[in-house]
């Protein structure tokens, strides 16, 4: 059976223990939490999280950790972090790597072994010019982790939502089409996705046929709901920013079909992770509401996930 729970960004202001408490209080299984840098991450929403400092993680507090967690009964599903890794600015792009690979040594010293991320973008150049970079760029990190028995789960987010992403946005493992150049030029074992059916939905892409054809590399699932606003998108057109014609939305209140989503899911044999993400800006106002709004998701999910 899949373990059930929450992707920790959406309480900020809590720490790794209060989250913790947070999941057990509430059932949920697993937390996959937010690592940015604790020295301040990037400025966007739902990012610059760190409920576990990576750099400075001990052997110590990693036990800690680990005993904290084994005693509330909730298990770490992935330590996340999603900047763009193909930044062109190489001071950036060095910065976010150095940081992804200190994640990779927490997660091997956690017992966890998976960290969750992009693979970035160049937004201004093609596929082509990007998978170039790519197979510069991530054969020594996937490599790295491979010894380390660290697997990378890349989200299939376009990270297209504002105007300084344009127009490619800040990852390159948005599609199928892109997954297949992808993986044929990374063919490591320990490289796969961490699949979020909602980026599919206002895309206009099948969200379930993929999982049948990628079954071997969804290594961690995500839960989050998307609506399209179809009098928005039939004004604006597909070629607009995509936040003028859709919503993230908690589990039950967008698009997803979630009943056939789970249903896939279990036809593959899936028993991974599978955590809430909460981008939906009418539960934004205060750390109670970000709760809420997992207890929300949480109690429709639980039709389908047990």
């Amino acid at each position: 059976m899949m373990k059930f729970g929450l992707l920790t960004s959406i309480l900020e202001g809590t720490t790794f223990e209060e989250a913790v408490d947070f999941a057990a209080e509430n059932g949920l299984e697993c937390l996959e939490v937010a690592c940015w840098p604790n020295s301040g991450g990037a400025k966007r929403r739902y990012a610059g999280v760190c409920h576990i400092d990576a750099e400075a993680l001990t052997p110590e507090r990693a036990a800690e950790i680990r005993t904290y967690c084994q005693k509330r009964g909730v298990a770490i599903s992935a330590l996340g972090y999603y900047p763009n890794t193909l930044d062109p600015d190489l001071a950036k792009r060095k910065a976010y790597i150095a940081h992804l690979y200190a994640l990779i040594d927490a997660a091997a010293m956690l017992e966890v072994n998976m960290v969750t991320t992009f693979l970035g973008r160049i937004t201004d150049q093609s596929v082509e010019q990007n998978l170039s970079v790519v197979k510069e760029v991530w054969p020594p990190i996937l490599e790295y982790a491979q010894k380390k028995g660290v697997k990378i789960a890349i989200e299939n987010c376009p990270m297209w939502f504002t105007e300084d992403e344009w127009p490619g946005g800040q990852n390159l493992m948005t599609s199928p089409a892109n997954w297949r150049k992808v993986f044929e030029i990374l063919p490591y074992d320990n490289f796969g996705i961490n699949y979020d059916p909602s980026h599919f939905v206002w895309q206009q892409i099948d969200y379930i046929k993929p999982i049948y054809e990628f079954k071997d590399r969804i290594f961690h699932v995500h839960f989050k709901d998307i609506k399209l606003l179809h009098d928005r998108l039939a004004d604006v057109g597909v070629m607009a920013c995509p936040l003028e014609y859709m919503k993230p939305k908690i589990p039950g209140l967008g698009d997803v079909d979630w009943g056939k989503y789970v249903s896939a899911l279990s036809d593959i044999g899936y028993d991974g992770y599978s955590v809430i993400e909460v981008e939906d800006k009418a539960y934004e106002g205060t750390l109670d509401d970000a709760k809420r709004a997992v207890k929300v998701a949480a109690h429709y999910l639980r039709n389908f996930v047990g």
